[in-house]
């Protein structure tokens, strides 16, 4: 036997040893494992918790929010309908009351306007009824008219401009509300854990997001309305204009 086969041998001999050895190991591996219990996690169903009882965990601040938004709603869709119906107007609205009054028919002008139910009718119906006077008396009528109808389509518009504003202090109120509980639980219980204060966290970013959602709300509420009603004025403006001329180019 050569020096190369005594090698293989005994590598050949090591490697069957240790892969025994190894083989042992693994069983006696397996048999501990299977005489100790193993605690399998079970899946839990996830605790759900509903809007209003979230809503609910923002404590006493959150009733006046919940009425902030409650009027938001009411006075935006309220002002929307009215503002919509007041601006409506016929596209041939001025062509009908430009061929009453050339042909001389103003009782027929003037029902038209009022039959148009809008506050360009009402503008420009009011200044139908000044014809033979002075330009300046009737367009001075017609201004005032307008600002009547201006004062109408604003009216309670404040109200949202100032749940804008006060709707996130009420938040911020929440959020102090919040911080004081959490401090006053620790005081009581001499020791800062999750539990503590989480229940103060709940109350101050539940207070704190309500009341900017209904601020924001309000915010964009008031705004798109003044914008309608610019929208209004702007309409009232030209019309206004052009039955003066109708009136001018009639004389």
């Amino acid at each position: 036997m050569n020096v190369f086969q005594v090698i293989t041998q005994l590598a050949y001999t090591f490697f069957a040893k240790a892969a025994v050895q190894g083989e042992l190991i693994l069983n006696e591996a397996d048999s501990v494992a299977n005489s100790v219990p193993v605690d399998v996690p079970q899946q839990t169903s996830e605790a759900s918790i509903s809007l209003f009882d979230l809503l609910i965990k923002g404590g006493f601040v959150m009733v006046p929010i919940g009425i902030l938004s409650i009027l938001t709603i009411y006075l935006f869709i309220e002002r929307l309908f009215y503002i919509r119906s007041k601006m409506k107007t016929d596209k041939n609205f001025m062509s009908s009351v430009k061929d009453h009054i050339h042909n001389g028919n103003i009782s027929g002008a003037i029902n038209h306007c009022a039959n148009t139910d809008s506050a360009i009718g009402n503008i420009i119906g009011k200044g139908v009824k000044r014809i033979g006077k002075p330009i300046k008396e009737i367009e001075s009528s017609m201004e005032s008219i307008a600002n009547i109808e201006l004062m109408q389509m604003e009216r309670n518009l404040g109200y949202l401009g100032i749940i804008a504003g006060i709707a996130p202090m009420f938040g911020f109120i929440g959020t102090i509300s919040g911080i004081i509980r959490i401090f006053y639980n620790i005081s009581l219980s001499d020791n800062i854990s999750v539990g503590i204060i989480a229940g103060g966290l709940y109350e101050k970013m539940i207070t704190s997001g309500s009341g900017l959602i209904v601020g924001v709300l309000a915010y964009i509420a008031y705004h798109y309305l003044n914008s309608l009603i610019d929208r209004f004025t702007l309409s009232a403006e030209k019309t206004s204009v052009e039955f003066l001329d109708i009136l001018q180019d009639n004389q």
